[in-house]
């Protein structure tokens, strides 16, 4: 007797987990600089086994006032007829998110790389952190996204946050872990 083809689907899911997975290949970690980093490194290096990748992710807003002021006439660089202000003031945003995106992930990505997981960072710019995640989960075809929760989530308050809503909008699993205690709080 053989055991019976898993179901085929004619909608490609989000997400490429099935029931019939038994490691995750692919997982998106987004964190604004949050999350723990070697409990985090040490859960991926175990959900991805030795095919596995691990995305370290960070959504940046680049803030509208310091758009502003990069295109004022105060601050513009001197023209030297080599590039086009448009391409000058796309470098200067590449450069902000890069570097804010590395202060934010390098922990993350120092743990998993300490664990032997090789991870690829992308730092996102967006306006929407949630919709944004969700896209590059999406070109990805992650099997799960890990994310931190610095507030409570099912607080009624909290309901628009990051976590909750890619928790509510996803379509492949979601690992909110939250922040560490905070001082003051009795541990049981």
């Amino acid at each position: 007797m053989t055991a019976p083809s898993p179901p085929t689907s004619k909608v490609a899911p989000r997400c490429a987990v099935t029931p019939y997975s038994l490691t995750l290949v692919r997982i998106v970690i987004a964190t604004t600089g949050a999350l723990s980093a070697d409990p985090v490194a040490k859960f991926a290096e175990h959900l991805t086994g030795p095919d596995g990748v691990v995305y370290v992710t960070t959504v940046i807003e680049v803030p509208r006032s310091f758009l502003d002021e990069i295109r004022s006439e105060e601050w513009m660089p001197e023209p030297d007829g080599n590039a086009p202000w448009a391409t000058q003031e796309d470098a200067v945003i590449a450069r902000y998110v890069e570097e804010r995106g590395a202060r934010l992930t390098d922990p993350l990505v120092a743990a998993l790389r300490e664990r032997g997981v090789d991870a690829k960072v992308m730092f996102l710019e967006g306006e929407d952190p949630t919709a944004t995640i969700l896209e590059a989960v999406d070109e990805i075809g992650a099997d799960l996204i890990v994310m931190g929760a610095t507030r409570a989530l099912f607080d009624e308050s909290q309901w628009e946050s990051i976590s909750a809503r890619v928790a509510r909008e996803a379509r492949c699993p979601v690992l909110v872990i939250p922040a560490g205690p905070v001082e003051g709080d009795e541990e049981s």
